[in-house]
């Protein structure tokens, strides 16, 4: 009896000191739930991410399962284990991403990647018009991808969205990068902006958007003495009551423009297109009247440029000297901080992801939103952008009534 007893209160204490398994909470499978892929970007440093750990943690929570392609978030410095922490499923053959209902990613997919999509999928990217080609929408319509440019995608204020937000992120950069091109190590050896008893660096900035707004608000913080020129009177005077300081404005004079630009120390080009190419506002005779060891930095080069000496360069070699003035034309600036522009872009598709969930699929949430249905060019394989329509001579649908007839 006593024997029993020792036996009973033994595996009484062995039961208690055993330790508890960690497992994994189960997540409820929603009656909507989405299928997402994000696939690694191939395209030449191209270092961003759509969506940042905490986003797929958040989307994954909501019963969606997501998957991403070992080592997509390397460059933003997003490794995969934060990624399966999360709840994501990391998948080491491409294909594997490819075979989500939604396609997630920055750059535009390139002819081999849409090869592997599916038919019908989702797709949100970039789209890029200048760079667009006839092949890369005619693989998108053989598909019957439904297909979102995210730069032209609106919130409610009607604000394109991720223009803004990259625009903030690229404006303030491109005066950190002006600094660096100035210093000895680059340049003529000026800090930029000014300190007690030195003039300050000038700066002149072409173009009064976001753009050009962060870049004078980030220079104005150092110092410098900075000029704005546009070819909108409403954009410059929007651009001094937001900054809420007085500075120097000028519509677009050529012999203004000329005489500051002959002056400065850094000129940045910011002028954009509603569609195609970027106007060309500085001639080559003008570049060369500007001082040696100037610094130009033209924002505006992935739509082709605002100055007529820029060509494009990338991040490995990001500048050129022409007429001994240094050229910085780095067309994907935000890819310079990756991780800052990654957390800018998730913080925009989580929620159309999210919305996309609750209203039972990409049908009915384009239905709702009009902001998402701005950005779609292609729907169900239909071309319902009309400057692509345009371009290449390719037949228009009415996209509301693509929607509305549930094609």
């Amino acid at each position: 009896m006593a024997s029993t007893s020792k036996q009973g209160f033994s595996e009484a204490a062995r039961q208690a000191m055993l330790m508890p398994q960690e497992a994994l909470m189960a997540v409820k499978k929603r009656k909507n739930s989405l299928y997402i892929g994000i696939p690694r970007e191939i395209t030449f440093q191209e270092n961003r991410i759509a969506l940042t750990p905490l986003s797929v943690g958040l989307l994954v929570n909501n019963g969606h399962e997501v998957v991403i392609e070992s080592a997509a978030g390397n460059a933003a410095k997003f490794p995969d284990q934060d990624y399966s922490e999360e709840g994501g499923r990391i998948a080491y053959d491409t294909k594997d991403v490819y075979q989500a209902d939604i396609i997630i990613k920055v750059a535009p997919p390139t002819l081999e990647e849409i090869a592997l999509m599916k038919t019908g999928q989702t797709l949100i990217s970039a789209l890029q018009v200048t760079s667009m080609k006839e092949e890369y929408i005619k693989a998108l319509i053989a598909k019957k991808i439904t297909a979102i440019a995210f730069e032209n995608l609106r919130d409610e204020g009607g604000i394109l969205t991720i223009v803004r937000s990259m625009s903030e992120i690229v404006g303030t950069t491109s005066i950190h990068i002006a600094g660096e091109l100035l210093s000895t190590h680059n340049g003529k050896g000026l800090m930029l902006g000014g300190v007690t008893g030195i003039p300050p660096t000038e700066i002149v900035i072409i173009g009064a958007g976001t753009v050009g707004e962060y870049a004078a608000r980030t220079a104005l913080a150092l110092g410098a003495d900075v000029k704005v020129f546009d070819n909108s009177v409403y954009h410059l005077r929007r651009l001094q009551n937001n900054i809420g300081t007085r500075l120097f404005t000028s519509v677009l004079q050529p012999v203004v423009l000329m005489k500051a630009l002959s002056k400065c120390d850094v000129a940045i080009g910011a002028m954009r297109a509603k569609e195609g190419r970027s106007p060309c506002i500085v001639s080559e005779d003008m570049v060369s009247q500007m001082k040696a060891d100037s610094v130009i930095i033209d924002v505006s080069i992935d739509q082709g440029g605002c100055f007529e000496t820029s060509h494009v360069t990338n991040h490995t070699k990001p500048v050129f000297r022409k007429h001994d003035v240094i050229h910085y034309c780095v067309p994907n600036i935000a890819s310079r901080v990756a991780r800052t522009a990654s957390y800018a872009l998730t913080n925009i598709f989580t929620p159309i992801l999210l919305d996309i969930g609750e209203a039972g699929g990409i049908k009915n949430m384009l239905w709702e939103k009009s902001g998402v249905r701005n950005g779609v060019y292609i729907y169900n394989g239909h071309i319902t952008n009309k400057y692509i329509s345009t371009t290449f001579n390719l037949p228009l649908k009415d996209l509301d009534l693509l929607v509305a007839a549930q094609v």
